[in-house]
């Protein structure tokens, strides 16, 4: 007995990291920390304390306005629409690309020959960054030689990207999607492929019906993985769809949907008002950290991870 103690809190002490001196973990932590106070702490600092200015875009001078800026955006109409627009887009934009996400992830999970072509095929998209994406998303829907603006004019749609409030939302959402699926791809496929064999079998002899295996099973099964997947498809259509909506949108007529991250860069950098653009980022910030806390306190809950 005094042998198998032994052992055990030999066992215990071996799977202890151990630091020469209390500062090294903190050193190797530095690196990390200091990226993120230069890059998100510091500059929201800054978005705060700027919200409450008028400021000269020259930077002579600044003007203490308390919560103008706030009052102003919230009353603004057209801040109010884009913000509508934005919700719209990231619902659509989260629920397409993880839903084709993950049938193509189903179908590439019984895949038996040339499931690695089929694979590889699928995840390069990935690789392509979000302004080139939008610019292979504007030749698509060129109003030349547009392949889909052709299969449009067959159904008796005349898709008119960048002229029409509309069409350019249909396109913007559609390239947006096209961009996230490999992303949601290449995890459901790895969710999928974790599933023991022992439950997939189990499952096949309880229930006859693909898809109510599917419901009951295998999706529960995938939970942890959705729910991760949805915080970073609702950040991705909030915030990464920025170089997407810029090709698409700029240069073009003034009544073309925007989202608040890009109605942030049109006023702050193209409008020169600081202030402005400052208090919108402030409040978007808001609104993630509501609907951040709100995904993990009531979402959460449903998602088990044993």
């Amino acid at each position: 007995m005094r042998g198998t103690s032994g052992l055990e809190g030999q066992q215990t002490t071996a799977k202890r990291v151990q630091f020469s001196s209390p500062f090294l973990p903190y050193l190797f932590l530095a690196p990390q920390l200091a990226i993120i106070f230069v890059f998100f702490y510091w500059p929201s600092v800054q978005a705060i304390q700027s919200s409450f200015y008028l400021e000269d875009p020259f930077g002579f001078g600044a003007t203490f306005v308390g919560m103008s800026n706030y009052t102003d955006v919230l009353k603004s109409t057209e801040y109010l629409g884009i913000a509508r627009f934005t919700a719209i887009f990231t619902a659509l934009v989260t629920f397409f690309a993880l839903s084709i996400g993950l049938l193509l992830a189903v179908k590439a999970d019984g895949v038996i020959r040339g499931n690695a072509t089929y694979k590889t095929l699928l995840i390069w998209v990935y690789a392509i960054a979000p302004p080139v994406a939008g610019l292979i998303g504007m030749m698509f829907f060129n109003q030349h030689i547009g392949p889909i603006v052709e299969l449009a004019r067959w159904f008796g749609w005349d898709l008119k990207v960048g002229l029409d409030y509309s069409d350019t939302a249909f396109a913007m959402i559609v390239v947006s999607v096209w961009k996230q699926i490999p992303y949601n791809f290449i995890f459901f496929l790895s969710g999928l492929q974790g599933i023991p064999v022992s439950v997939r079998e189990a499952a096949a002899l309880d229930c006859r019906s693909e898809f109510r295996r599917f419901w009951t099973v295998i999706l529960p099964l995938l939970a942890p993985t959705a729910f991760f997947l949805l915080i970073i498809n609702v950040t991705y259509a909030l915030f990464d769809t920025f170089g997407v909506i810029d090709v698409m949108v700029k240069d073009k007529a003034a009544n073309n949907p925007i989202t608040l991250v890009y109605k942030v860069y049109m006023d702050g950098f193209r409008g020169s008002d600081l202030g402005g653009s400052s208090a919108q980022s402030v409040i978007l910030m808001l609104v993630v950290l509501v609907l951040t806390v709100f995904q993990f306190r009531f979402i959460e809950r449903r998602v088990h991870y044993s």
